[in-house]
């Protein structure tokens, strides 16, 4: 899947994906993912299903769902460049994103925030009914303790 809009690229192609890039906005700029090691966001960009927002062949956003195709999908990483905010584009990701040919079907599509329900909630998203019947261990700051992909 590829849709250009507005000088914007919209790509599902993992070839396309910058991990240099992806990783320096996760290990710096994201909340959830600081400090992550560059070998663990090339080992999650290949174990996932991507989506990459591209201007002038440079990646401004980007997306993974984990999934298995079939039943689960969960919605992980999502970001786009602080200068690009404001345009729609996490709109146009997330409405591209949802009808991709892997993500239907599915009886569950699931993801975490601290800062964007109001995004989410606009594709469906709800808090959910029961949360005492999710469970999961939870490493705080998983990253900061472990040695750099450069040492």
């Amino acid at each position: 899947m590829e849709i250009i809009e507005n000088g914007f690229i919209f790509s599902d192609d993992n070839n396309k994906i910058d991990p240099v890039a992806v990783h320096h906005y996760l290990s710096t700029q994201s909340y959830w993912a600081q400090g992550i090691p560059l070998s663990t966001v090339i080992n999650s960009i290949e174990h996932s299903l991507c989506f990459g927002i591209y201007k002038d062949n440079v990646q401004i956003g980007f997306a993974r769902w984990i999934t298995d195709t079939a039943t689960f999908a969960h919605l992980a990483d999502v970001y786009v460049e602080e200068a690009y905010r404001g345009m729609g584009l996490s709109k146009k990701l997330m409405s591209l994103m949802l009808f991709h040919k892997d993500l239907q079907g599915l009886r569950r599509y699931q993801l975490a925030t601290s800062d964007a329900h109001g995004l989410y909630a606009q594709y469906g998203f709800k808090t959910l009914e029961e949360p005492s019947g999710m469970m999961a261990i939870v490493i705080k700051n998983a990253y900061m303790d472990q040695p750099s992909d450069e040492e």
